[in-house]
């Protein structure tokens, strides 16, 4: 992954969210704008909205999951991993609540909210593509898998 490209598109983009969405959101807004010249593009908008809203869904349950399974005698390790739980639970509330946003917006509607149309290019969406799918569990075991 080239982290220096990652960073600058970051900075260009300079919002209050965290790292991921503000990806999420710059790929959206490029899928959006170039929706025009590509109609498969507004496909792969709604895939990747939906995959990342099942994602957060499967990170919280992950997480509650985690919870209820640990044993309430272990003391402050206990504590801490409420404390991590609660985290988890705050960031994929804020990540649905941006999710749910951009389902309620028309495509069209979408495009008043980009925050500046020049910022991604072809290339720069497809790092931002190749960065996130690294986030994703299959992607950070598949050392593992090849491994066995």
């Amino acid at each position: 992954m080239d982290q220096g490209s990652i960073a600058r598109i970051l900075k260009q983009i300079s919002g209050g969210e965290d790292e991921i969405q503000q990806l999420q959101k710059a790929l959206l807004d490029y899928l959006d704008e170039n929706t025009e010249t590509d109609p498969s593009l507004l496909f792969s908008r709604k895939f990747y909205i939906a995959q990342w809203f099942r994602d957060t869904t499967m990170e919280t349950e992950k997480a509650i999951k985690s919870h209820k399974d640990e044993d309430p005698s272990e003391g402050t390790h206990h504590a801490k991993d409420v404390e991590t739980t609660g985290q988890i639970m705050h960031r994929a509330e804020s990540r649905k609540t941006f999710l749910r946003s951009i389902i309620k917006t028309a495509p069209s509607q979408f495009s008043t909210l980009k925050m500046n149309s020049d910022t991604v290019d072809y290339e720069d969406a497809c790092l931002i593509v190749r960065y996130l799918a690294s986030m994703r569990p299959f992607s950070q075991s598949f050392d593992i898998y090849l491994t066995q």
